[in-house]
């Protein structure tokens, strides 16, 4: 049986393409993978030697995509607090940095409005949806506590993803 082995890439329209440009590859690393003509179409990828592009900004002066959000993994919290920095030099204000349990999510909104969030993964399991506000810049110590205290919640389904460390209880 066929099935999606996984999200491919996305598109959102731009108006000061340039400028949304320079910010997902200058603030936030991605690499530019290719173009179309007069710039009408920008690709841009995190792993450009395994994906062509993840992201595609598409210029368009009377639409605008209406993302719920859009997110970016990084390998590291040391990553997370890197970028976290860069975006807020850049500009754009953080209007919520949370533990989710299963990563550390900090999220904000791009030049044009939209909300983005560029996270961490912790690697252990937590039923969703749950967000604690923390302080990125705490010591680690401190913030690997916060997934330590943890207390156990009851799941919808079953451990699928990351480290089982007993804080999913079964439903029923």
């Amino acid at each position: 049986m066929g099935k999606v082995t996984g999200l491919g890439h996305f598109g959102i329209f731009v108006k000061d393409m340039p400028k949304m440009v320079d910010f997902y590859t200058n603030v936030l690393g991605l690499t530019l993978t290719d173009r179309g003509v007069e710039d009408r179409i920008v690709f841009l990828s995190a792993r450009p030697g395994e994906e062509h592009h993840e992201i595609a900004l598409a210029k368009s002066d009377d639409q605008k995509t209406d993302a719920g959000q859009i997110s970016f993994h990084v390998d590291t919290l040391d990553d997370l607090r890197v970028l976290h920095r860069r975006v807020e030099e850049y500009g754009c204000e953080f209007d919520r940095i949370v533990n989710h349990g299963i990563a550390f999510g900090c999220y904000f909104h791009d030049p044009e409005d939209n909300r983005v969030e560029i996270y961490w993964s912790t690697g252990i399991d937590y039923p969703q949806p749950y967000a604690d506000p923390i302080d990125i810049h705490a010591p680690d110590a401190e913030l690997m506590r916060a997934l330590d205290d943890l207390a156990p919640r009851r799941g919808t389904g079953p451990h699928h993803y990351g480290k089982d460390v007993g804080k999913r209880m079964s439903v029923g």
